[in-house]
């Protein structure tokens, strides 16, 4: 099994206004603990640019346009209250959703068997006609339509274990058959979408976790909810939206969730993957604001795809 890793520098252009708990460390982090030797054999890659008609997949063509016609030259341009363009925002915001259709393609090719997607900006929430919660464009989402498009995966399934509810992803899910989305989430919290019945066209699975929830509510949320559902679902591929802002130790939220419970989660979503879809599986980094456990988190999680 060979696991593939994504990133690039212009995802590191992405800057944010001083204090912006979406930051340019969260990635230098992540990547210092991933050229540790126990991630040697991880295959590298740098994420190309996705394409305007793959970012069309999901964007509008007005929003898109939006995005282009606002990119300042220099400072910043707020496109809604906690979110914000840089001069190297729309670089870093193409190579994060190119990482993750080059990943599908690799998979689908056979060259490597799953991957993570160490990019940034962040994409669930961000909605087809607007920018939303840190995301520009919805990288997992994209990346699940690009996997129907171009490589005729026609049960597609996005599963999101972000502490926030990705209500971008879900608007895409229930627009179109053929997708499943589960989120587990705090709830509520940030952005108060992601109910217990919410339905649409695609497969739609909710599992809101009340604040001071830990790994017994979590675990049984995926035992019970999610993962039924999942392999119900019976998909020919499988994207994770890995936010890992739900620890213990974030700032953002009130969950209480430990490296242990990455590794657990993303174990189990492997399985099915072996299961369902020969293994066919592509992670994208969300969210996770506490530098000081972010990276051990994603050390976590990409050991597990490991293995």
């Amino acid at each position: 099994m060979v696991t593939g890793l994504y990133w690039h520098p212009d995802c590191l252009l992405h800057v944010m206004p001083t204090g912006h708990p979406e930051c340019v460390d969260r990635l230098n982090v992540i990547s210092a603990v991933l050229e540790g030797e126990a991630f040697a054999s991880l295959k590298r890659f740098e994420a190309p640019q996705a394409t305007w008609e793959q970012i069309g997949l999901v964007h509008e063509r007005h929003y898109i346009e939006a995005v282009l016609r606002n990119s300042p030259e220099k400072d910043h341009y707020m496109l809604d209250a906690d979110t914000y363009l840089s001069p190297g925002s729309v670089a870093a915001a193409r190579r994060a959703a190119g990482a993750v259709c080059d990943a599908v393609d690799r998979v689908m090719e056979g060259e490597i068997s799953n991957a993570f997607c160490a990019v940034r900006p962040p994409g669930h929430h961000a909605e087809p006609d607007r920018a939303m919660g840190f995301c520009l464009f919805n990288n997992v989402a994209i990346g699940a339509l690009h996997a129907r498009t171009a490589h005729f995966q026609h049960r597609v399934a996005i599963v999101d274990f972000d502490v926030h509810h990705g209500n971008g992803t879900q608007t895409v899910t229930a627009r179109q058959k053929g997708l499943f989305y589960a989120s587990s989430h705090q709830s509520p919290l940030y952005p108060g979408t992601g109910h217990l019945h919410d339905h649409g066209e695609g497969v739609i699975v909710n599992a809101p976790l009340a604040a001071g929830s830990g790994s017994k509510a979590f675990r049984h949320a995926y035992e019970e909810r999610i993962l039924p559902a999942l392999r119900a679902f019976a998909p020919d591929f499988l994207l994770i939206s890995s936010g890992f802002d739900g620890h213990a130790l974030d700032p953002l939220a009130g969950l209480t969730l430990e490296e242990e419970d990455y590794v657990w989660v993303t174990e189990k979503l492997k399985q099915v993957a072996e299961e369902y879809c020969h293994g066919r599986l592509v992670s994208c980094l969300e969210g996770g604001y506490n530098l000081s456990v972010l990276g051990e988190s994603v050390a976590a999680h990409v050991a597990a795809l490991m293995r």
